[in-house]
C-alpha cells in the first residue's frame, strides 16, 4: 500500500500543470469561437483566456496595437487583412496561419423596423440615403465601406456615418436606435438582441472577409496553440460556423 501511495504521489508530481492559453480575437469569428470553446476546453483540459481586439483600424484597441504595447497572446484570430499586417511585422510564427471561415458584408436594422430592399447596388445605395444615419465598425469592413464603396456609389455626402472602434459597439448603437442601419460582417449581425439581420450585400459590391488564426511569435504555449487552431479548423467547426452567420472556406 505504501509503495502504491508513493507511486501515485510521484505520478501527480510529474504531471504538468493544466495548460493555459491566451487568445486575442476580433469580432468576425467571435460567434463560432464562443460556441466551440467550451467543448475544446473540456476535451483537452486547456484553459483559454480570451481577449478582444479589432482586426484593423486606428486606436489602442486593434490587435496590432495591443501586441505592440505588450498585451500577451498565444493565438490571434482576425481578418486576413489584419493578419497580413502582423505577418509583415514578424509578429506571427511563419506558416502557422490557417483560414477558418468567411463572412460577407451584411446589413441590419433595429428590431421591428422595415427591412429595406438591398438586392442591387442601386437599391442598397437608395436604402442608405433614405436611412441617413449609418453605423459601421472602424476595422476592415469600415475601411472598405468608407474609403471605397460609399465614394464609388456617390453617397458619401448624402449619409451620416458613425464609426465605432468595434463591431459590437456598432450593433449596440443600432439596437439603441442611434442609427437606422448597420453594415458590417454578417457574423457580427446575426443572433444579436435588438437588431434584425436583413441580407448580405449584392455580389457586385460585396467584400468577403476571410478570418484566420495564427500562432504569435515567442509564445510559451506553442503546442496548446496548435491544438486550438487545429480544432477551430476541423470538420467539427462546420455547424458552429454556419450558425454564426459565416461560410466555410472555399
Amino acid at each position: 500500500m505504501k509503495l502504491l501511495l508513493v507511486c501515485a504521489l510521484s505520478f501527480l508530481l510529474s504531471t504538468p500543470a493544466m495548460a493555459q492559453l491566451e487568445v486575442l480575437i476580433s469580432g468576425g469569428f467571435q460567434g463560432p469561437y464562443s460556441q466551440m470553446l467550451p467543448s475544446f476546453e473540456k476535451m483537452t483540459g486547456i484553459t483559454v483566456i480570451t481577449k478582444s481586439g479589432a482586426s484593423q483600424g486606428s486606436g489602442p484597441k486593434t490587435i496590432k496595437a495591443q501586441l505592440a504595447t505588450g498585451v500577451t497572446a498565444d493565438v490571434v484570430i482576425l481578418s486576413r487583412e489584419g493578419l497580413a499586417e502582423l505577418i509583415a511585422e514578424n509578429k506571427i510564427v511563419p506558416n502557422s496561419d490557417v483560414d477558418l471561415a468567411q463572412a460577407p458584408l451584411g446589413l441590419a436594422v433595429p428590431t421591428g423596423n422595415a427591412k429595406p430592399d438591398i438586392s442591387s447596388a442601386k437599391a442598397f445605395a437608395d436604402a442608405l440615403v433614405k436611412a441617413k444615419k449609418i453605423v459601421v465598425p472602424g476595422s476592415t469592413s469600415g475601411i472598405y465601406l468608407n474609403k471605397e464603396l460609399f465614394p464609388k456609389l456617390g453617397i458619401s455626402e448624402q449619409i451620416s456615418v458613425k464609426i465605432t472602434e468595434r463591431g459590437s459597439q456598432a450593433t449596440a448603437a443600432l439596437a439603441a436606435r442611434e442609427a437606422n442601419i448597420a453594415v458590417q460582417p454578417s457574423s457580427e449581425l446575426v443572433n444579436i438582441s435588438g437588431i434584425d439581420y436583413v441580407d448580405p450585400l449584392p455580389n457586385s459590391i460585396q467584400l468577403i472577409q476571410t478570418f484566420a488564426a495564427a500562432r504569435v511569435m515567442n509564445s510559451p504555449n506553442s503546442e496548446a496553440a496548435k491544438k486550438l487552431i487545429e480544432y477551430l479548423s476541423s470538420p467539427n467547426a462546420a455547424e458552429s460556423i454556419k450558425n454564426g452567420g459565416m461560410n466555410l472556406v472555399r
